[in-house]
């Protein structure tokens, strides 16, 4: 089923977590970014376009200034990630550049959403990038959002930029197989539920953790998200991104994830 939504899409949203970046250490793992550029640069290949839509910013602003104490502070949040995204944004026009793919930076605030004339500048925008063969990088605008204007996580700015524009299908690069009836972490008998038609029902069929300490999602915005698609008729998959070559994996059928149809 993998394979053929890859096939049958035109354009894709790509969304990378914080926690599928982040290394044992504590900082962006470069080499996983490498490994996922390049599969992106194998979908664009395949004659997909391909958004991105990537958290790490504050991961990246830590790291580069070695502070971690006040990692949850909000004034200090945003200053980390104010330093963050010029890091993270060299980190992948490096990767990128190596395909001679250039990259460009979209920095959203859930008022761009709710603004008509912002969103269709938001979606000529991208649509122009695209079919320029530029790979468009959006993140939350975290310098500038408090509670009022934040989305809040990057599942759910994943959602909703494939829904603005017309994407075909989602991918998830999480750090786990896909969606499990409960945690793999904790439970060696965890199973993965590979194909999801009913969200409403599979909530009450699973165990749903808090989020990751690095990130502010969690399986509960993954489900959102996929939830708002699936109304749509986008599929999502999500799979695991800390698997080299996990998206090339999936779709020769080597590699499992979880696909909501």
């Amino acid at each position: 089923m993998i394979r053929e939504i890859i096939d049958n899409a035109k354009r894709l949203v790509v969304k990378i977590g914080s926690n599928t970046l982040t290394a044992a250490t504590g900082e962006i793992d470069v080499q996983r970014v490498a490994d996922i550029c390049e599969q992106i640069c194998w979908l664009m290949g395949k004659h997909k376009q391909v958004i991105v839509v990537s958290s790490g910013a504050r991961v990246c602003g830590a790291g580069q200034i070695g502070k971690w104490a006040r990692y949850d502070d909000m004034c200090y949040k945003q200053a980390l990630c104010a330093i963050g995204q010029i890091e993270l944004l060299q980190i992948y026009k490096g990767e990128f550049a190596t395909t001679d793919k250039q990259i460009a930076q979209l920095l959203l605030t859930r008022e761009d959403f709710a603004d008509n004339r912002r969103v269709l500048n938001i979606r000529n925008t991208l649509f122009t990038l695209l079919d320029e063969g530029v790979v468009p990088i959006v993140n939350e605008n975290d310098t500038v959002c408090i509670q009022e204007l934040e989305i809040g996580d990057n599942d759910t700015l994943a959602a909703r930029v494939a829904s603005l524009a017309s994407a075909d299908a989602m991918i998830i690069l999480s750090d786990i197989d896909g969606i499990f009836n409960k945690n793999p972490h904790k439970f060696a008998d965890a199973k993965l539920v590979q194909t999801v038609e009913d969200i409403q029902k599979l909530r009450g069929e699973i165990i749903i953790d808090a989020p990751g300490a690095l990130g502010r999602g969690g399986i509960e915005t993954k489900l959102q998200a996929a939830a708002m698609l699936q109304k749509l008729g986008v599929p999502t998959i999500i799979t695991n991104g800390k698997e080299n070559g996990v998206i090339k994996k999936i779709y020769n059928r080597e590699k499992e994830g979880t696909v909501f149809v």
